[in-house]
């Protein structure tokens, strides 16, 4: 567990006794006070954020941490509570303080992963992921003090209203202490998981605490014995190592019940000790004095020396049965090994001094993972998908599988031999024709397990099947591995998806009267950067034609609203005694019909809106509703250009309108919905959705194509009478 915190007061005297308190080097403490001098001035008394500058200070002093990430420690409350900005940093503090401050303050872009459930992710968010990826890449060390951060937060809001308490305690244990783990900084987890469980759970975790305080003084005096007796037996057959009890965890506790099933008294690791050793074969010699002179559990015995855990745990575990036949777990570890499991890759930073004797013990192979991940967004092209990916690495539960030569590979539950082998190498997957789990041949579909030995069959030509990127035969469950395919066939087929998506548009344009228009002003809202991209997209179906088409239609409407010279050149006399009859879109010109007129796009009247009409210049009567704002800024410019029209007696054809909803984000909202406006025979043509994680809310635009206004008045009445809708409204 990471040290408690200290009386904090605002004044030179105090942060002079709170700093020697530290027992820091003489080069760490000089660059705090430094900072000190600086930034004191900042600070207010008894104020929340010297608190948590001094508490960071105090957490990462305890993992060893380096004398600049300790002053960027210090620096980031002032940044997050609007003390100071990063200019004032960089104007002030050393370019290594800087960059780490930058990297602290672009890590909150992780919030994203947790939150976003949807593809419609800002181009905004991508970036600071990518961002913060850079920043975890280029020094880990931003990532521990952000984890500090979260740790101080969390002992911050224990005074605050339930609310902020559970919201803060959700994020952690969704977001940081995952990341913690993944990293090895058990040190940091423990706290992070035990004050996020207080807060989630406060019955269970005060139930649990209260058993372990019942039974502590017997407990305790049992393991004083019970570590008394070890040291004896070690020190007579000359192993040098040290014996103490070790904490238990409360979430730990708790997270092994829920596991096993087991009641409190059922558990083994409740009474635990560890034993730490100086070199790796006395690990060995000690587990031999341990099961020499107690039954061991065989079922509960591991050995992680051996065969570490992917996120580099080394230790060997064994339950035992001691005096009164109590189960005791008995952890043993080398000092090395000890660092590690406490704080991860805090242990083994690589500054100019270099690292002592190569003994890395995974931190290489954590700033791989990490490395893999950038590398990653090469081949995820798509934001929700990148989303998706890093989600799945940083958070989802974990399956390891072996190569045929015994590497280690890690990937998300569910994943299948082309998982594997994409995750592999692009061209392993793309010639891959088949796979076998421990020599025997298993479909595509297969889920791999925990100890699998996969070994991937190749053909010389790389030839994927398109039947890969279905979801619903499942192929392939990893974000990763469906983008590599999506990018081979995106590549094979460009020139062939250029020509035919330039003859289809071609060809709508035409159509539309649309030849003129301007196909660079689509290249954001299609995520394009040039007109043979919008071709090749809309040949490969990634954009459809009909949006396409749609998008410039509305530009058109915006560029050319109304420009008109002859106001009265499609308006005929008519005789008063002739039977109204309406034209095409059931419309007649004062009291006229069989005139050219369109039905605006702007507000797309349907029968039964009130309505009126504005003369255009060689596209007849443009048809508005009467609280058309794009009509309004017409006719106050022009309003000799307005003119009556009403329904015809005849209304036989059926019209478009565009509804919006906004409603609660729940599963089967879309199910609901649809179910509604299929029961009154109405049609969608087209549904965009929009979620907004941080509000739980989700966003829709409905293309509907119905018959009349007193169809869609019908539906956005009973739509609002759907649970969790907020608004259902036309626009």
């Amino acid at each position: 567990m990471v040290s408690v915190r200290r009386s904090h007061q605002v004044s030179e005297s105090s942060f002079e006794n709170w700093l020697k308190a530290l027992s820091l080097t003489t080069a760490k403490t000089e660059a705090l006070e430094a900072v000190w001098d600086k930034v004191k001035h900042h600070f207010t008394a008894d104020e929340e954020c010297q608190v948590k500058a001094q508490e960071m200070v105090e957490i990462l002093s305890a993992l060893n941490l380096d004398k600049d990430s300790l002053c960027a420690a210090f620096l980031c409350p002032l940044h997050e509570y609007n003390r100071i900005d990063l200019d004032f940093i960089q104007e002030h503090f050393n370019s290594a303080i800087f960059h780490l401050c930058r990297g602290v303050d672009q890590m909150d872009a992780i919030k994203v992963l947790q939150k976003s459930h949807s593809n419609q992710v800002s181009g905004t968010h991508i970036d600071n992921i990518r961002k913060m990826l850079l920043a975890m890449v280029d020094d880990v060390r931003a990532v521990v003090i952000k984890l500090a951060e979260r740790l101080c937060h969390l002992r911050i809001v224990k005074n605050h209203d339930e609310e902020i308490k559970v919201i803060t305690a959700k994020e952690t244990v969704n977001i940081y202490a995952p990341l913690a783990n993944r990293l090895g900084i058990g040190q940091l987890k423990w706290e992070l998981e035990d004050l996020s469980f207080r807060y989630l759970h406060p019955n269970t975790y005060k139930k649990i605490a209260k058993l372990l305080d019942e039974k502590r003084l017997d407990r305790e005096q049992y393991m004083v014995d019970f570590v008394s007796n070890l040291s004896e037996q070690l020190d007579s057959l000359g192993v040098k190592g040290k014996v103490f009890g070790r904490p238990k965890h409360i979430f730990s506790i708790w997270k092994k019940m829920q596991q096993k099933s087991l009641d409190f008294e059922q558990l083994f690791d409740v009474r635990a000790v560890r034993i730490v050793v100086d070199e790796l074969q006395d690990c060995y010699s000690a587990l031999g004095v341990v099961h020499t002179n107690w039954k061991h559990l065989s079922s509960e015995f591991d050995d992680y020396v051996a065969t570490p855990k992917p996120n580099g745990y080394q230790s060997i575990h064994t339950v035992v049965l001691g005096p009164e036949g109590k189960a005791v777990e008995v952890q043993i570890r080398t000092q090395q090994m000890d660092d590690d499991a406490e704080l991860g890759v805090a242990a083994h930073w690589r500054y100019k001094e270099g690292t002592a004797s190569g003994k890395t013990s995974g931190f290489d192979d954590k700033i791989s993972w990490l490395r893999k991940i950038l590398q990653w967004q090469e081949d995820v092209t798509e934001s929700g998908e990148i989303i998706d990916e890093l989600r799945s690495q940083v958070f989802e539960d974990r399956i390891y599988v072996f190569t045929p030569s015994g590497e280690v590979i890690d990937l998300p539950v569910n994943s299948t031999p082309l998982d594997f082998a994409y995750y592999i190498h692009s061209n392993v997957g793309h010639s891959c024709i088949g796979a076998k789990v421990f020599g025997r041949i298993v479909p595509f579909t297969h889920k791999l397990q925990t100890g699998d030995q996969v070994e991937i069959l190749r053909s010389k030509k790389m030839n994927p099947s398109r039947d890969w990127l279905n979801p619903n035969l499942h192929y392939i469950h990893t974000a990763r591995a469906r983008a590599k395919v999506q990018h081979f066939f995106k590549l094979a087929d460009r020139d062939k998806n250029i020509a035919t998506g330039k003859e289809l548009l071609d060809a709508e344009l035409s159509k539309n009267h649309l030849s003129q228009a301007d196909l660079t002003s689509t290249f954001k809202r299609f995520n394009v950067t040039s007109v043979e991209d919008l071709h090749a997209a809309i040949g490969s179906g990634g954009a459809r034609l009909q949006q396409v088409v749609n998008f410039l239609q509305q530009k058109d409407d915006e560029l050319n609203p109304a420009v008109e010279d002859d106001p009265q050149s499609f308006v005929k006399t008519s005789n008063p005694t002739q039977k109204q009859k309406a034209d095409a879109n059931g419309v007649t010109v004062s009291g006229v019909g069989n005139l050219l007129t369109h039905m605006a796009k702007c507000c797309h009247p349907v029968p039964g809106d009130s309505i009126l009409g504005f003369i255009t210049q060689g596209r007849g009567i443009s048809v508005h509703r009467t609280d058309c704002d794009q009509l309004a800024n017409a006719l106050n410019q022009q309003p000799e250009r307005e003119i009556e029209v009403q329904w015809g007696e005849e209304q036989t054809s059926s019209y478009q309108v565009t509804i919006k909803v906004i409603a609660s984000d729940r599963q089967g909202l879309v199910r609901d919905i649809s179910t509604i406006i299929a029961n009154e025979r109405v049609s969608i043509v087209g549904m965009e959705t929009h979620s907004e994680a941080s509000q739980q809310t989700t966003s829709m635009n409905l293309k509907l194509e119905l018959s009349n206004h007193e169809i869609l008045t019908r539906l956005l009445k009973k739509l609002l009478q759907l649970d969790d809708i907020i608004e259902a409204k036309r626009i």
